[in-house]
């Protein structure tokens, strides 16, 4: 469960302890306490989107117009449900799940690194390196199989920079539609009502068989395909 500084050895509970303290400061670096008690609105590829939390219970919805006419999908503490004209849909479990998966994927990448702290986040601290003449703390995070989703399988590496802690980039590899890896880096951050948004490049390694771990080397080298951007817009960020 996330932290591991309760176990009594001491080989496994140093590299955690120090991994927890990288990522309370890189949250901190990034908007602290703000993320906790937040209301805040952005666009993301042509979607609406709206992300509010106070004192652990959420609600996060996404709007949009298609065929079927006004979508509207809520995701909470309680679950998740679908309106279509302002009418509730009924939807199969798989739907539900995959609609769940999506709405809040583009939020936990909004609110990073907020959600690093989540109960079902496993922490490793990987060692120190250089990423364009810059020093990072490099973290590894898995996700426990009880509370981690069902994406708990995937693996993010997250690189905490050694003096000002904002994780400018971090990669992961992902099990569903094939699987494969990503590699981000942030660009163009913004500041709104205390809390850092960054846009992200997304690259992906030119050959599959990679590990995780090697990515930034990759990076380094030149040797990772652009494949898009991760771009927000109309940030807002309510009392």
């Amino acid at each position: 469960m996330g932290c591991s500084s309760d176990k009594t050895t001491s080989q496994q509970s140093a590299p955690d302890s120090k991994a927890q303290e990288l990522v309370d400061k890189a949250i901190l670096a990034h908007g602290g306490k703000k993320f906790e008690n937040l209301n805040v609105v952005f666009d993301f590829r042509n979607r609406h989107y709206t992300a509010t939390r106070k004192e652990g219970l959420y609600t996060y919805t996404r709007a949009f117009t298609d065929s079927t006419g006004q979508v509207q999908d809520f995701l909470s503490n309680e679950g998740f449900r679908r309106e279509i004209n302002g009418q509730p849909v009924y939807l199969p479990a798989e739907r539900k799940q995959a609609f769940t998966n999506s709405v809040n994927s583009v939020i936990y990448f909004a609110l990073l690194p907020f959600g690093l702290n989540d109960p079902a986040v496993q922490k490793t601290y990987l060692g120190e390196v250089t990423l364009r003449d810059q020093p990072y703390h490099k973290i590894k995070i898995t996700f426990a199989p009880e509370g981690g989703g069902v994406d708990h399988e995937d693996e993010f590496i997250y690189y905490i920079h050694q003096k000002t802690f904002l994780v400018d980039y971090f990669a992961y590899s992902y099990q569903t539609e094939g699987g494969g890896m990503r590699f981000r880096q942030a660009y163009n951050p913004s500041t709104v009502g205390g809390i850092r948004f960054q846009q992200y490049i997304n690259f992906e390694p030119l050959q599959k068989e990679v590990p995780l771990t090697d990515l930034d080397k990759l990076f380094e080298a030149g040797k990772l395909k652009e494949l898009s951007r991760i771009e927000l817009e109309n940030i807002q960020v309510k009392n």
